[in-house]
C-alpha cells in the first residue's frame, strides 16, 4: 500500500512540476521576446523533450533528477515572493533557473555519493543476561540489491572489510538480490558471503525484494537458495537458532508474507534468560517484539528514509515503526539499517550507505 501511495504522488507532482516548469521557461525574458510563438514554445518545453530522451536510459533516476530540479524552482519562487515581500529586486527568471540547475547537480551530486561510498555504523548495547563473554560482535548487512549500486565483486571487496572486524556472526537482513540482478552477479555476491570469516556462522532471512516481483531475471528462488547454502550461509525462515548456549538468533519472514509467524509463537518455546535477536527485515511489529522481551531486533528496508522527508512520513502513516538508527522500547534494543546498497535510485539524501557493527556487552 505504502509503494503505492508514494507513486501515486510521485507522478501527480510529476505531471505538475513538468507543466509548471514549461510556464517558468516560458517566462524567461530573452525566449518571451521571441516574435515567433512556435519557436519561443519549442524552446520551452526543452527540459521534457530532456525528461522524455533520458527515460529510455533510466526512467527511475530521470523521474527523480526532474522532480528536485522541480523542487528547486519552487524554492526559488518563494525565495523571490519573499524579496518582493521585504521590498528587495526580484530575481531574474533565468537567474533562478540556471541556480535551480546547479543546485539540483550539487544536492543529486552530493547524493550519488552518498549511495555508492558505503561507510561502518557502531553500536554498543548493553545486557544484564549472561551471554557468558564480554562482547558479542555482530555484522548487518542489508538492502545490498545486487547490480544496483553496487557489483558482485564490490560487494566481495566490502565483505573482505567485515572479516577485519572479527565478527562472532554476520546477518544478512533482507533485500539481498533485486529484479535486475543477474544469476552471475548473485552467484558472486554468495562467493562474497562465503569468504566470511565468523566464530558462528552467517545468517540469512527474506526482505520483500529477494524472491522477485516480476519474474524477469534469469534465476529463480531455488537458485539463490543453493547459491546461500553452498556458501554456507544459513536461511532462518520463521525459525530460531540457538547460536552459542547463551543467545537465541531468531529469523522472521518478511512482513509481505501473509502466513507469517507471529513473534509470540515464534518465542514461546524459548528460554528467556538467554539473550534472543530478532532479524526482521522490514522494521515493524515493535510493540509486539517488546512485548515478548526479545533483546536486539535487526532490521533494514527503508534504507534510512532514502529521501527527507520519505522516512518521517513512512513512520508518521504506520508504513514503518522506524526508519533509521536505535531506539529502546521496555527492554528491547530496535536497529534500522540504512542499507550497504540501493534499489534502483542512485542517490540516497539525508542518509548513508552502511555495514552495521553491533557489539553486544555485559553489564
Amino acid at each position: 500500500m505504502y509503494m503505492y501511495i508514494l507513486v501515486a504522488f510521485v507522478l501527480l507532482l510529476l505531471t505538475s512540476g513538468i507543466v509548471y516548469s514549461i510556464l517558468k521557461i516560458h517566462k524567461i525574458p530573452v525566449i518571451r521576446k521571441i516574435k515567433n510563438n512556435r519557436i519561443s514554445w519549442l524552446l520551452s518545453i526543452t527540459p521534457l523533450i530532456l525528461f522524455t530522451i533520458f527515460m529510455f536510459v533510466d526512467s527511475i533516476n530521470t523521474i527523480i533528477v526532474y522532480i528536485y530540479f522541480i523542487l528547486f524552482l519552487l524554492l526559488g519562487d518563494f525565495l523571490t515572493f519573499l524579496m518582493k515581500k521585504i521590498g528587495k529586486a526580484k530575481i531574474d527568471y533565468s537567474i533562478q533557473i540556471l541556480t535551480s540547475v546547479l543546485l539540483t547537480i550539487l544536492y543529486l551530486g552530493y547524493g550519488f555519493y552518498l549511495a555508492h561510498h558505503v561507510v561502518e555504523t557502531k553500536y554498543v548495547v548493553e545486557t544484564s543476561k549472561d551471554i557468558r563473554v564480554d562482547s558479542f560482535r555482530i555484522v548487518q548487512i542489508s538492502d545490498s540489491h545486487i547490480g544496483a549500486t553496487m557489483d558482485g565483486n564490490k560487494f566481495i571487496s566490502y565483505m573482505e572489510k567485515v572479516n577485519e572486524e572479527n565478527p562472532d556472526i554476520v546477518v544478512v537482513t533482507g533485500d539481498f538480490v533485486d529484479d535486475d540482478t543477474t544469476f552471475e552477479e548473485m552467484k558472486k555476491a554468495c562467493t562474497g558471503l562465503g569468504k566470511l570469516k565468523t566464530k558462528y556462522g552467517v545468517y540469512f532471512v527474506y526482505g520483500n525484494h529477494d524472491k522477485g516481483y516480476f519474474n524477469t531475471r534469469d534465476f529463480n528462488d531455488k537458485d539463490l537458495r543453493r547459491e546461500l547454502k553452498e556458501n554456507n550461509v544459513v536461511i532462518l525462515e520463521d525459525e530460531s537458532v540457538l547460536v552459542t548456549d547463551s543467545i537465541y538468533l531468531i529469523g522472521r519472514q518478511d512482513r509481505s508474507v501473509l502466513n507469517r509467524a507471529s513473534i509470540q509463537d515464534l518465542t514461546k518455546d524459548l528460554d528467556k534468560n538467554k539473550y534472543m535477536i530478532v532479524l526482521n527485515h522490514q522494521p515493524n511489529d515493535y510493540d509486539n517484539e517488546s512485548e515478548v522481551g526479545v533483546d536486539l531486533v535487526l532490521s533494514g528496508h527503508t534504507h534510512g528514509g532514502q529521501f527527507f522527508p520519505l522516512g518521517p512520513l513512512g513512520v508518521l502513516f504506520g508504513f514503518n515503526d522506524a526508519y533509521y538508527g536505535s531506539e529502546e522500547i521496555e527492554n528491547t534494543t530496535f536497529i534500522v539499517n540504512s542499507g550497504i546498497g540501493d534499489w534502483a535510485i542512485q542517490f540516497k539524501t539525508g542518509t548513508i550507505s552502511e555495514y552495521g557493527i553491533i557489539d553486544i556487552k555485559s553489564k
